[in-house]
Parts: structure tokens; sequence; C-alpha cells
């Protein structure tokens, strides 16, 4: 039987069921390109879509019967005056969407935004996070939706209380809201927000400048199960005594960086809240005393806990690992632990997949061994800064903990060849970060490549052995790498660069101060890679114009460029800023042989995609008025560099 007659015997339930196994977008897109009916059955599937140019939508939406979630974030141009021609071009389908992603639309205000909320009849959820313009107009258009369960504005600086009163009295059904970084916003606002949406169940108010007030009000929301409020410098005790009694329903806390709060307050959330599944309070806490380390103990059902940051003693790990059994992820950053100490935590909490133990700086290769003896699931360990480790760490875990999935060894001293060969071991890697490991070369490399073939992201940042053979052999055996940072890898040159442009899934490059590559390595990336979404090429002193020509002819995917620091020309940066239609980030520092004028055309070509631009501050008064306010007009934000 050749294969056309075996896949036609699969029927659409059974192709259906196939597709749902594939979560890599790699697979989804090689499944796709198989035949006719395997991508009729992925359209019929697929229910997400991620727009980069709207004028598409129309004959997308007709294609794919089942979206109902749209996502413009990497879309510059959507705007007021694109929105009329986006619904019309598609009236009835709109009506089926539930999920709008709007994240960094700047261009997007009121009247486009009343105007998609009333065509979404169907709506439940709408993200604008980072939309630093919207205010209180953004907010009431948004309240058009009476049917909205989950907002995220977080970052929309101008909403203030009267913005969320509209959203809050509009949206009877909200569910979740974040108003993370919305410095409008103060208690009168959050205690309207309890008053009138008592069926939240997730809430943010991080970086707000509200006080215990507001926890007070919070307090009496009955359905509430999550709780965020890092870095709220203005709650104290009281705030968290005002949730300890209140708050029946909360299963995740997350009081990071709140400065004001003591131990005692830690000591009342645990005593109200037995079932608390999460509970991060990282750099919030100098010291866990063994007084209130012994209320841990209730927490019998906790399997998320964050206290990066606080001095926490042996006996205090020792109660943890003895009463909360079902913890899968611990952070203990920059916490003064030893040996004795992750030996007690691992002992009893054996069913760990995630730990950071980050700037640990005394921990040694024994605690690394009981990590591994005792948490064999393990799926992520961060190790950055722990010197006194070994290549014999990285034996031990390689022996036993066969499904790690991500590993940072930054700035790891004792990490070199012997010990990146033991680490190949672990074939399920997705994420290798090796940044300032001075004593590994190529050959470290080529231990990983020739057996890590699912890594994704590779970070060797100042790793002086790193060169062209190191380079090769990962374009070689890690076919699907997504993220690179080979930033002051010195050694490397055209041919590494070369190298690369086999990576088809490659998306993010930084490779600042490559002194060693010229126009003709960046052509070879910008043909090979077209996937490229954000790339660094900062102080890459030697690429001239032909590279950034290639750049900008066949790097169409672009959203973030960073070329301070070279050698681009006027021609060079209008012909970048001009033909790549989906940059959304650039920096312009430094571009010794860039003129105001051309910078000035560049800037005017890219005004209605960008949304953020770094220049020079000794340029405020050069450029023209005119140019700056085109680009401010767009919603771009300008960070002057000093």
């Amino acid at each position: 039987m050749d294969i056309d007659a075996a896949i036609a015997l699969l029927t659409d339930d059974l192709l259906l069921k196939v597709v749902s196994f594939l979560t890599d977008g790699s697979d989804r897109k090689s499944f796709r390109a198989t035949c006719k009916s395997f991508y009729r059955i992925d359209s019929l599937h697929r229910t997400h879509l991620r727009l980069l140019r709207p004028e598409f939508l129309a004959s997308l939406l007709s294609k794919l019967p089942r979206i109902v979630s749209l996502d413009f974030s990497v879309c510059p141009r959507i705007d007021d005056v694109s929105v009329p021609f986006i619904v019309s071009s598609s009236r009835p389908i709109w009506t089926r969407i539930k999920r709008l992603t709007l994240s960094r639309c700047t261009g997007l205000r009121h009247h486009g935004l009343e105007a998609l909320m009333r065509s979404c009849s169907s709506i439940e959820s709408v993200d604008v996070s980072h939309c630093c313009g919207f205010g209180d107009l953004e907010a009431s258009a948004l309240s058009c939706a009476a049917g909205l369960r989950e907002v995220n504005l977080d970052k929309c600086l101008n909403i203030s209380d009267v913005g969320l009163a509209k959203i809050v009295i509009g949206c009877p059904n909200l569910e979740k809201l974040s108003v993370k970084w919305c410095f409008d916003i103060t208690n009168l606002g959050v205690q309207l927000l309890s008053k009138k949406s008592t069926g939240l169940k997730h809430l943010d108010i991080s970086y707000l400048k509200v006080t215990s007030d507001s926890l007070r009000w919070i307090s009496g929301m009955e359905r509430l199960e999550i709780l965020k409020m890092v870095g709220c410098g203005l709650v104290d005790d009281m705030g968290l005594e005002y949730i300890g009694k209140g708050c029946p329903s909360l299963k995740v806390l997350d009081v990071s960086r709140c400065d004001r709060l003591s131990t005692s307050a830690l000591g009342s959330i645990i005593k109200g809240h037995c079932c608390l599944l999460q509970l991060h309070a990282s750099y919030c806490f100098s010291d866990l005393r063994l007084a209130i380390s012994n209320q841990f103990m209730d927490l019998k059902k906790l399997n998320v806990l964050r206290i990066d940051g606080a001095r926490v003693s042996d006996s205090t790990l020792g109660i943890i690992s003895k009463t909360c059994r079902f913890l899968s992820e611990i952070g203990l950053s920059k916490c003064r632990v030893t040996d004795a100490g992750i030996v007690q935590l691992v002992n009893g909490c054996t069913n760990l997949k995630v730990l950071n133990l980050t700037c640990c700086s005394d921990l040694t290769d024994d605690a690394i061994f009981a990590v591994a003896n005792y948490c064999q699931g393990l799926l992520c360990l961060q190790l950055e800064c722990c010197n006194l480790l070994t290549e014999r760490s990285l034996d031990y875990l390689a022996s036993r903990c066969f499904l790690l999935k991500e590993i940072d060894l930054t700035d790891c001293s004792g990490v070199n060849d012997i010990g990146l060969k033991y680490l190949s071991k672990c074939t399920e890697l997705k994420s290798l970060k090796l940044g300032l490991c001075m004593n590994i070369t190529d050959k470290g490399l080529s231990y990983i490549a020739s057996n890590c073939f699912e890594i994704r992201e590779m970070d060797v940042y100042r790793c002086a052995g790193i060169g062209d053979d190191g380079i090769a052999a990962l374009s070689h055996g890690c076919k699907k790498l997504q993220k690179l940072i080979l930033s002051y890898c010195s050694r490397i040159t055209d041919r590494g660069i070369e190298c690369l442009s086999s990576l088809k899934e490659l998306s993010d490059l930084e490779m600042r101060c490559l002194k060693n590559v010229t126009g003709i390595g960046l052509r070879k990336l910008a043909t090979g890679c077209r996937r490229l979404a954000e790339l660094d090429l900062k102080n890459c002193g030697n690429i001239d114009d032909s590279g950034f020509w290639a750049l900008a002819y066949y790097s169409q995917n672009l959203q973030q460029i960073n070329v301070s620091g070279s050698t681009i020309s006027d021609v060079g940066l209008c012909m970048v800023m001009g033909n790549l239609m989906r940059i959304q980030d650039a920096k312009l520092v430094n571009l010794r042989n860039v003129s105001v004028g051309g910078l000035e055309l560049a800037l005017r070509m890219g005004c209605a995609r960008l949304n953020k631009v770094k220049l020079l501050a000794s340029l405020r008064l050069l450029l023209s008025p005119e140019t700056i306010y085109a680009l401010e007009s767009h919603g771009c934000k300008i960070r002057w560099d000093y």
C-alpha cells in the first residue's frame, strides 16, 4: 500500500487527534505542508491566529473556520484608520471572536477600539497591555463589551480610577483583571472594583501606589483565587492581616518586593489560608525566622514557594521538606543556603520540577548530587554564579535527571568541556545558558550539538573559547534553535555566521561586538534565516551597508533591531527603516556615519510602525520638532541615551 492510500484511510477524527498532539510550531508547519488533506485538517483544528499584516485577515479567516482568537501584537500597522476596513471585510466572522490580543498596538485609540469591541459580540478576553498612551477614553471603549471576562491593562499609564470604574460597571462578568503599572489607579478605584466585580477570581495590582486600605476591600472578595501585588511598597503588615482573615477562596498570593512587610505578616497569611497552592515572597523578607518557618507545617498542599533573597536556615528547609511534600517548584535565588540545607530539602521534596539556586555561592557538588539523586523528575535547574560546582555536578545530573529541559550555568567557572560532554546525555534539553563560562571551547559545544537536538535557546555570552567550529557544530546538530546569544565571542567570523544561515527556526540573535563579522556574514544570515524577529548588532563595526541592504530585503519578519555603534550609513539606515514593515523597536545610538538629515528621513519612514526608539540625547535639539511629533503622535516612545 502506498503512502497516499494509507493517508486516505485516516478519518478526519483521527487526523484531528494527531494534530492535537503537535504542540511545536515547526511540527505543525511540517504537518500542514505534507499534503492537501493535512492542510485542510490543520485549518479545521486551528483556533488561534497571529497576524503580521492586517490586509490578509479576511482571506485567512475565510479559510480557518474555527478561529476564535486573534493576536495583533506584532502587527504595528493596525490603527483607528485601518479598523473599519478590517472589520467590514469580514464582518460576520468577527461575531465568533472570543479573544483579542492588542498588546503594544499603540496606533489604536478609543474610536478603533470601540469599533472592534462592538464588532466582537462574543468577545470574552482582551489584552491591551503596554499600550502606554491608553487612558480613560480607551477604558470606556472596552466597557462596550459587556461580556468581557478577562481584561489585561498592564502599563496603560493614563488609565485612572475613572477608566477602571467604566470597565467594572460596564463588564459585570469580570473574572480576571490586571492593572499592573497603572500608576493612576488608587485605593478609590480598588474599592469600587471590590464592590462591583464580586465574581473576580484573578487580580493583579502590582506596582500600584495603593495602601493597606485597598487590601481591606480586596479581602471581602469571596471568589478571589489569585492575588498578585508585586512591588506594592505602601502596603504594610495590616494589609496582609486583612487578606489573612478574608479571601476564603485564595490559592495563589504574590507579595514579592513588598518591602514594608515583616515575617509576622507572612504568618497571618499562612494561618488564614492553609490550602494555599502558591506563595511568592521573593525579595520581601531578609530572614525567615524559625518561629515563622514552623508555620509552613500548615501548608500541606503548597506546590510553588519562592523566597528568593531571604536568609534561610537548614532547619527551615528541613521543615519545608517534611511538610510540603507536594512542592514542585522552589525559588532560593540569592539565599545563603548550605549543602546540608539542600540535602534536607530534596530528601522530602522529591517531586521538585523547578529549582532556582541562582547565586547560592556556598553550594558544592554534594548539594547537586543530592538534587540529582532525589529529584529525578527535575525539569529546570538554575545555578548561575555557583562557582564551587565542578564537572562532577553535571555528571550527576546527566546520569539521573534524564528529563531535564532547562539549565542555567551562567558564570559557573567550574563548567568545562568534559562537563558539557556529561550534560549532553540530557537529550531533552531545550534551554542551555553558558554565558561567562570561560573554560568551555568549541569542543564542548560539539558534544552538546551531537546529542541535544531539541535545544531552542543557547547562551554563550562572553565565552572567549567559542569560535566558528563551535557555531558550525550547533548549526549542524541543533536545527530547532530559536534564540542564540553570541555577544562578545570575538573569535567568531563570517564563516560562523554563515553556518547559522541553515537554522530556519532562528528568530532571536544577539551578536554584539563581533568585530570579525562583516557585511558578507550578515548577507548570508539574512538570506537563510527568514524568521529573524529580533537582531542585536551593537558595536559590530565591520559590517558595511551591503549587509544592511540584504537585511532590508530578506528579513521581513524583523520586529526589533539594534544597530547602535555600527557603521551603517544614511542610505543603509533608510533602507532598513523603510523596507522592514514590521519594525517596532529600534536602537539607533552612536551611528557615526549617519547624518542628522539621514536619521530624520529614516525615522519618518518608520514612524507609523515604531513603538520604541532609542536615540542619543544630544540629538534632542538637532532633530526637528516635526519629526519628534510624528513619532510621538503614532504612539512611539523615545528613549534618550545620555
